[in-house]
Formats: C-alpha cells, sequence, structure tokens
C-alpha cells in the first residue's frame, strides 16, 4: 500500500512540507492522518520507523523527513523544482535553510492553522530578526530569479518545492497577524491562496475539537 504518514494538520508543519510535495508530484497515496500528542506519540513511533512525520512508503521506497520527501517527489516529477541549474541550486538552498534554521520563530510562533490573532508574549529580537531573514531572502529570490510579477507570484515564479518549504512560516506570520513589508506580505498571501494550502486548511479545520492541544492553543 503507497501511504504518506502525518500528523495533526492544525498544528504539523513538517507534514505540511512533506504533503506539498506529494500532492504537487500527483502521487497515489492513502492519507493516514495520526493525532498528535503533548509528548512523545505511541502512535506514530508504530507506524513509522523514526517516530516522526512525515513518513511516506511509495512503490516499494521508505521515505521519512520532509525534505527527503520533496526530492523523491522532484525524481518523478522534476518540474517541481525550477528547470534553470542556477534557480535550482539557489531554490534547494533556500529550503534547506528553511529545513535547518528559524528556530526562534518556529519555537515563538508553533504553527496553528485556526489561529486569527497576534501572539501573546512579545516578539522578541531572536524571532524579529527570523522574520527579517525571511523577507530579504524571499525578495532577494523574487528579485532574481522572476523579476516581473507577471512571471508569477512565488519564489520562482510558479509554485515549486521552495514555496513549499515555506508554507508552514507563511501560515505562522499569517495566523499570528505579525507585521510585514509590502513585498512579504503579498508572498504570504500567494501561499496561503494557493489550492493545495487552501486544502489543508480546510482539511485542518474538520479535524475533531478533541485533538487541539492547550500548548499551542494558548501562545
Amino acid at each position: 500500500m503507497n501511504r504518506l504518514v502525518i500528523g495533526t494538520q492544525r498544528y504539523s508543519s513538517w507534514s505540511l512540507r512533506g504533503w506539498l510535495p506529494v500532492m504537487m508530484a500527483g502521487l497515489e497515496v492513502e492519507v493516514q492522518v495520526i493525532r498528535l500528542e503533548a509528548g512523545p506519540s505511541a502512535a506514530i513511533a508504530q507506524e513509522t520507523p523514526s517516530g516522526t512525520v512525515p513518513y511516506l512508503e511509495h512503490d516499494g521506497a521508505t521515505v521519512w523527513d520532509s525534505l527527503a520527501i520533496a526530492e523523491y517527489c522532484a525524481e518523478l516529477a522534476p518540474g517541481l523544482w525550477p528547470e534553470d541549474r542556477i534557480a535550482r541550486a539557489a531554490a534547494r538552498s533556500a529550503a534547506a535553510e528553511m529545513h535547518a534554521g528559524f528556530r526562534a520563530l518556529r519555537i515563538a510562533l508553533p504553527m496553528n492553522t485556526g489561529r486569527a490573532e497576534g501572539p501573546r508574549t512579545p516578539i522578541d529580537a531572536a524571532v524579529r530578526a527570523d522574520i527579517g531573514r525571511l523577507g530579504a531572502l524571499w525578495a532577494g529570490l523574487r528579485a532574481r530569479f522572476v523579476g516581473a510579477a507577471a512571471a508569477g507570484p512565488y519564489l520562482f515564479g510558479e509554485f515549486s518545492l521552495a514555496d513549499a518549504a515555506f508554507a508552514p512560516v507563511a501560515l505562522r506570520l499569517d495566523r499570528y497577524q505579525v507585521a510585514l513589508d509590502a513585498d512579504a506580505g503579498a508572498y504570504v498571501a500567494a501561499v496561503l491562496a494557493h489550492p493545495l494550502m487552501q486544502r489543508w486548511c480546510a482539511e485542518a479545520a474538520a479535524e475533531p475539537e478533541s485533538w487541539r492541544l492547550e500548548k499551542y492553543e494558548s501562545m
């Protein structure tokens, strides 16, 4: 059976980074959603080799990291990365930076698709630095590789794996109502308007209220 194991869609940013490439590549998989818990999840540990999500089983391959899932999907659908070699290198670098960095922002503003208010504690300097880096990175990529708005609203024109990597942070910035400059705000709005993002948020909204976790709802 081909399947993608993910966690609660309301909260799981890592799951979103794995789900998007699978959907973009059009892989035929059964999506198995496991409720996240306040601590380590025994249910996830039973279903995935690393005890984490996302986890993909597809045509004999097993892939258990969001960036690895993105690269696996790109092997099957090469158009998910920019075609140009130099642009593709920049896209991979940006995705890897998101995958490994922005720790302060991740901790202070955990993903919650159902949120619609500012953070309850002030945003500190480290989080501001992360937000500033995001804006500069996005603007730099668009200036270098897109140019005219008519080429598309995303980092490399068309929605790519680089945009998929930044989708969870775009959700965070929107749901915590973080003030952004016009360019960053337009990019966040474009990401959230993508049909796959609309689908993810709709599925998250349909999850049982009993799946909600106080530690994420109270921040």
